[in-house]
C-alpha cells in the first residue's frame, strides 16, 4: 500500500520594510501620473507665488521637456537645499492649518516626486538680489551647490526626461499629441479663471503659442480669447448664493451656454475656492438639466467659480488634488441645478441661426457677342478648330444628352425636385471644406490609410467625369474626356459612405425616426430574412437568444455609438436616431434590420481602430445606394406586379395576349399601389444618384487602388471610334 507524501506546508511570506528610494518612487508615480500632472503642480506653485505672468514650454508632450517660468516672488537661497525634499512646504506648519488653507499646494510632495521620475533644474531670483541661482535635483536632493547666474524676476523650473526610470509608464505615454492637448486644455482653464494673470503655452520650436491670454478685467473677454468667439457669444451670465448656515453657505458666479451652442461633448470648468477641481455629481446634475430643457444643445459649456468657507472644504481627498469634498454637497448641487434650470427656461424663448449666403452660379453661362470672338493664339496664327470627334461635354449640369431625358417621356409627380437642385448643390459645396478633424489617432490613421491608397487616375475620372445616366440597376454610364465608363454605383456609394463616416467622425447631424424601433424585433426580422426555410420554426429559440444577446451588447455600447456615430439607442433597447452621412440623402429604411444585425455580429468591439473601421464599414454598407427591395418596374420586372389570378402570380412572362370576351385586358391588371411604390423608390434612387451621389463623389471620394481591378470602373467605348463608325454609316 503506497503512502502519499504529506503536502508541504508553505510558510506565510515575511513582511519587510521597503527601502526609502522604492517608497519615494512609488509615491511619485501616484502624484505625477502624466506630464499634465506636473504642469498643473508647477502652475499652481506659480499662482501661490503671486505671479502675474506664467509661460509653459513643452517638448514631446512633456516627456522630453517641461519648462514653467513665472514672475513671482522667487525662492530664498537658504531654502534651496530642502526645496525638493518630501513634505517640505511654506504653505502650512500644522495639520489644523488645512482647515483654513487658501493656497493651491500644501503637501510638499510635488517637486520631490518630480525629482524621483525626472531631472529637475530650478533657476530663481528674489527681490533685491543682484543675481539668481541655478541648481539641479535628483531623488529629492541637490546634485551640486547652487550656482550664481543671470536671471529674470521669478522662478523657472525645468523637468527633462520625465519617467526615464519608469519604462512601463513611459511606453503608455508615447502619444505626445494627446498629452500636449491635455496641457493646452489645462492652461485654457486656468486662463479664464485667473483673469489677472497672463498665460502662454507653446510647443518647443513653435513660433506661435497655442494658448496666449493677457490680463483683462472681463472674464467674457478671457473666454473669447481662449475658447473663441463662437463660444463667448453663446454664453449666459449666471449667479447664485446661499447664506443659510443650517443648510449651505456658498457664492457662485459663472457662464453657461445657451440653446445656440452645439458641441460634441460637455466642457465644464469648475473652480472651488480658486482651486481647479472636478465634481462628477454637479456635472451630471447640470447635464440632466440641459437634456431636459435644451435637447438640441445637451452638451453644454459651463464655467463656474464657487466660493465656500475654507472649513467647509476638504482638499486632502485626492493624490493630485483633482477632487475635493464639500460640506452639504447634495444641497449645494441641488440648488445650483435649480438655478441653472431657471436661467435656461427663461432664455429659451428664441434661437439664433447663422446664415451663410451662397451666390448662385448659373449652370450654363450666358454668351455675349464678345464671347463669340476667339482670342488669337500667341503666335498670331488663326485659332485651330476643334475636330468634331474631339468635342467633349464638360458641363456636368447640362442635362442635354442624358439617357433618362429620352427614356421618360412623361415626367412623374415624384420627380418634380428640380426646384430644390440648387439648394442641394449649395449644401454640398458648403460641406466641401469640412474643417473638423478627428480627436483620436486611430481615426486619423484610417483617414491617412484612405489618402495613401488613393488611385490618382480614378480620382481624375471621378472629379472630371460627367454623369450620363443609369445603364442598368447597378451600373451608371459616365463620360470622361472622350471615353465612356460603366461605374458600379453600389461599390462607389459604399466606399464614399465609409469615407464620410471617418471624415465626419463625431460631427454628424441626425435623422430622427418617426417611432423608436425595438432592436430585438429588428434583429429577429433580419435573422428570419436570412433563413431560407421560411416555414421552419425549429430555430426560433436560437434566433431569439441571438437577438437578446445582440440587443444587450448594443445597449452597452450605446454611449459610444451616440457620441461618435450619432446612433441613439435608449435604455429600453430602442433605436431612434441615425446619422446623416450626405446632405439631402436618407438610406433605405428597409435595410435597418440587416444593419442592426451587422452591428451586433460583424463589429470588432475589442480594439479601438478595428472597432471604428468595422463600424464605418457597416454604416457604409447600410447607406450605400443598393437597388430597392422591390423589383424594377421597367422591363421584365413589371411582371412581378401583375395581379394574382386564382391565388397565383401569372408565371408566363410571354403571355401578353388580350382577352376581349369580357371587355377587360389582362395586361392592365396590376397591383397599382405596389407598382406606384416601386416606381417612386426607383425614381428616387436615380434622382439621388444623379443629384447627390455624383456631386458628393466629385468633392469627397478618394477611390482606392482596388477599384481599378475589381470591376467598379469598366471602360466600354471611345467616342472618337464611335464617331468614326457613325460617320461611315
Amino acid at each position: 500500500m503506497e503512502i502519499e507524501p504529506a503536502e508541504e506546508v508553505k510558510e506565510p511570506p515575511r513582511i519587510h520594510r521597503l527601502d526609502e528610494p522604492v517608497v519615494n518612487r512609488i509615491a511619485a508615480g501616484e502624484v505625477i501620473q502624466r506630464p499634465v500632472s506636473a504642469v498643473k503642480e508647477l502652475v499652481e506653485n506659480s499662482l501661490d507665488a503671486s505671479s502675474t505672468s506664467i509661460s509653459v514650454l513643452v517638448k514631446d508632450g512633456g516627456l522630453k521637456l517641461i519648462q514653467v517660468s513665472d514672475d513671482g516672488h522667487g525662492i530664498r537661497y537658504e531654502d534651496l537645499p530642502i526645496l525638493c525634499e518630501r513634505h517640505t512646504t511654506s504653505k502650512l506648519s500644522k495639520y489644523e492649518d488645512l482647515q483654513s488653507i487658501k493656497s493651491m499646494g500644501f503637501r510638499g510632495e510635488a517637486l520631490a516626486s518630480m525629482t524621483y521620475v525626472g531631472h529637475v533644474t530650478v533657476t530663481t531670483i528674489t527681490r533685491g538680489q543682484l543675481h539668481g541661482y541655478r541648481v539641479s535635483y535628483r531623488d529629492g536632493v541637490m546634485e551640486n551647490e547652487p550656482k550664481a547666474c543671470a536671471a529674470v524676476k521669478g522662478t523657472q523650473i525645468v523637468i527633462e526626461n520625465l519617467f526615464y526610470n519608469m519604462i512601463a509608464r513611459r511606453k503608455t505615454l508615447q502619444n505626445s499629441a494627446d498629452d500636449y492637448t491635455k496641457i493646452v486644455d489645462l492652461l485654457s482653464r486656468f486662463a479664464i479663471h485667473h483673469i489677472d494673470v497672463s498665460f502662454s503655452c507653446r510647443k518647443h520650436g513653435a513660433a506661435r503659442a497655442d494658448v496666449h491670454s493677457v490680463a483683462t478685467p472681463s472674464r467674457l473677454n478671457a473666454i473669447r480669447s481662449v475658447y473663441g468667439l463662437l463660444v463667448a457669444q453663446n454664453l449666459i451670465k449666471i449667479e447664485a448664493s446661499d447664506h443659510d448656515p443650517s443648510s449651505s453657505v456658498f457664492e457662485m458666479d459663472g457662464f453657461i451656454s445657451n440653446s445656440n451652442y452645439v458641441a460634441k461633448k460637455t466642457t465644464m470648468v469648475l473652480f472651488i475656492n480658486d482651486r481647479l477641481v472636478e465634481c462628477t455629481a454637479l456635472k451630471r446634475a447640470l447635464e440632466v438639466v440641459y437634456v431636459a430643457t435644451l435637447p438640441k444643445a445637451s452638451k453644454p459649456f459651463i464655467y463656474m467659480s464657487i466660493t465656500l468657507p475654507p472649513e467647509h472644504v476638504d482638499v486632502n481627498v485626492h493624490p493630485t488634488k483633482r477632487e475635493v469634498s464639500l460640506l452639504n454637497q447634495e444641497v449645494i448641487v441641488e440648488k445650483m441645478q435649480s438655478v441653472v434650470e431657471s436661467v435656461l427656461r427663461n432664455s429659451n424663448e428664441s434661437r439664433t441661426f447663422q446664415e451663410q449666403t451662397v451666390e448662385a452660379t448659373p449652370s450654363v453661362p450666358s454668351v455675349t457677342n464678345n464671347d463669340l470672338h476667339l482670342s488669337p493664339s500667341p503666335s498670331g496664327s488663326k485659332s485651330q478648330r476643334v475636330p468634331v470627334n474631339k468635342i467633349v461635354r464638360t458641363d456636368s449640369s447640362d442635362p442635354a444628352g442624358r439617357m433618362h431625358a429620352y427614356l421618360y417621356k412623361n415626367p412623374q409627380k415624384y420627380l418634380g425636385r428640380d426646384s430644390s437642385l440648387t439648394t442641394v448643390r449649395s449644401s454640398v459645396r458648403q460641406r466641401r471644406n469640412l474643417k473638423e478633424t478627428a480627436d483620436l489617432t486611430s481615426i486619423q490613421e484610417l483617414i491617412n490609410d484612405i489618402d495613401s491608397k488613393c488611385h490618382s487616375d480614378l480620382l481624375d475620372i471621378v472629379r472630371q467625369s460627367t454623369y450620363v445616366g443609369m445603364a442598368d440597376d447597378v451600373f451608371a454610364l459616365l463620360q470622361h474626356n472622350t471615353h465612356l465608363y460603366l461605374a458600379n454605383v453600389v461599390n462607389l456609394s459604399k466606399e464614399l459612405m465609409y469615407q464620410q463616416v471617418l471624415r465626419r467622425f463625431a460631427h454628424f447631424n441626425a435623422i430622427q425616426l418617426s417611432e423608436p424601433a425595438p432592436l430585438q424585433e429588428l434583429i429577429m426580422l433580419a435573422l428570419k430574412e436570412e433563413d431560407l426555410d421560411l416555414e421552419s420554426n425549429e430555430n426560433d429559440e436560437l434566433k431569439k437568444k441571438i437577438a437578446e444577446m445582440n440587443t444587450q451588447l448594443l445597449k452597452q455600447k450605446s454611449e459610444m455609438l451616440e457620441e461618435y456615430f450619432c446612433i441613439f439607442i435608449d435604455s429600453d433597447g430602442n433605436l431612434s436616431r441615425l446619422p446623416i452621412l450626405l446632405d439631402q440623402y436618407t438610406p433605405d429604411m428597409d435595410r435597418v434590420p440587416e444593419f442592426v444585425l451587422c452591428l451586433g455580429n460583424d463589429v470588432e468591439w475589442e480594439e479601438e481602430k478595428n472597432c471604428f473601421q468595422s463600424l464605418a464599414a457597416a454604416l457604409g454598407n447600410f447607406y450605400a445606394m443598393h437597388p430597392p427591395m422591390l423589383p424594377n418596374p421597367s422591363g421584365k420586372g413589371l411582371e412581378f406586379y401583375r395581379k394574382r389570378k386564382h391565388g397565383k402570380h401569372t408565371q408566363d412572362k410571354g403571355n401578353y395576349s388580350c382577352h376581349v370576351g369580357d371587355g377587360t385586358a389582362e395586361k392592365d391588371e396590376f397591383e397599382h399601389e405596389l407598382l406606384s411604390e416601386a416606381e417612386t423608390a426607383w425614381a428616387q434612387r436615380e434622382w439621388s444618384i444623379q443629384h447627390v451621389l455624383f456631386p458628393s463623389m466629385r468633392l469627397f471620394l478618394k477611390p482606392p487602388n482596388s477599384m481599378a481591378s475589381n470591376g467598379t470602373f469598366v471602360r466600354v467605348a471611345s467616342l472618337e471610334k464611335l464617331y468614326k463608325i457613325f460617320e461611315r454609316c
